[in-house]
């Protein structure tokens, strides 16, 4: 008997032939202005992708980073909230739909979603790859104008990944507050970058004002206790990367790392980790070094030595990102 087809495999499959009868120079062109808006530093209110080259570049070139950072926000949500399923969902500036995949794989089954988006060739080309999966056929693909006066349907689960850093300020506190009187639970994700980093603990203060508490990755619904200017606040996802992905991007391995920033907020009192790891653990000769966000609000160094035996173990297998110590 076949083992089932996951959500990831069957987007890498359906992303596989996008770029098919696309010039090669058309799509190098699209990738390189793709590369300059979302690194570049100037909001803007009209969409990034702008024709089907525009799209299926950026299909090739970010969707698969996109998808993996997403969804490992909403794993790390699940964990916290493991009885929880939503059953609705709304994509806020989902394009191409990466965040409707990552919640696909999240929590698997057919749910009513809406991915809301102002560029039309995004949500065609998104619906072309949904049409892939059984549990996403019936997804709504809505064109929709992101930023004031954004008004968005009632839903259990609100994503915005990879969107505030389009959008002026004025843009992005209508977006989160669009959210707030929307979703019982909002996931905001961006890049891993001091900026994106800036943008989510903005759209956390406004969730937590709102009256929304905390699920990950903060083990609080306190300031975060970074000083800003000094750090920030990332995490990494690794990303399969396929050979039509490497021939876009250029590049040669198998994988790489995706950085992000993220916050997942709920309407109902959890009970988050005890602490966060926040950095990399350093593994040493009978010591891991594990820099941890904790629950009282402050980031500390935890050193777990071979003496310590079965946690020295489970230390060793830690991973940034997850929560510490482990259940049981």
């Amino acid at each position: 008997m076949n083992a089932p087809v996951s959500p990831a495999e069957t987007l890498r499959a359906a992303l596989a032939g996008l770029l098919d009868g696309l010039p090669p120079k058309a799509a190098a062109q699209a990738v390189d202005r793709l590369i300059a808006n979302y690194r570049g530093t100037t909001p803007t209110d009209t969409p990034i992708l702008r024709d089907r080259a525009d799209v299926a570049a950026y299909a090739a070139y970010r969707m698969p980073a996109t998808f993996e950072a997403v969804r490992a926000a909403l794993d790390a949500f699940a964990d916290v909230v493991p009885e929880w399923v939503p059953g609705s969902h709304v994509d806020v500036g989902g394009g191409t739909g990466a965040a409707t995949w990552a919640v696909h794989a999240t929590w698997p089954g057919e749910r009513p979603v809406t991915v809301l988006d102002w560029a039309e060739p995004a949500l065609v080309l998104g619906r072309e790859l949904a049409a892939a999966s059984p549990q996403l056929r019936s997804a709504e693909w809505r064109r929709a104008r992101i930023g004031a006066q954004l008004a968005l349907p009632a839903a259990d689960l609100v994503t915005v990944s990879y969107v505030l850093g389009e959008l002026t300020e004025d843009g992005r506190g209508a977006v989160v507050d669009a959210a707030v009187a929307a979703g019982r639970a909002v996931v905001i994700i961006e890049p891993g970058t001091p900026d994106g980093y800036a943008r989510v603990i903005a759209a956390r203060d406004r969730l937590i004002g709102a009256g929304f508490f905390v699920a990950a990755p903060c083990p609080h619904s306190a300031a975060c206790p970074i000083v800003p200017g000094e750090d920030w606040c990332h995490f990494s996802a690794r990303v399969s990367r396929s050979s039509l992905h490497r021939q876009v991007k250029g590049g040669s391995l198998a994988y790489e790392d995706e950085k992000f920033s993220y916050v997942a907020v709920t309407r109902e009192p959890v009970a988050p980790v005890a602490s966060r790891v926040v950095r990399r653990p350093q593994i040493r000769k009978g010591q891991v070094l594990l820099d941890l966000c904790e629950v009282e609000g402050g980031l500390r160094r935890s050193t777990v030595t071979k003496r310590q035996g079965s946690l020295y173990k489970e230390a060793r297998d830690a991973a940034w990102g997850d929560g510490w110590p482990p259940a049981g």
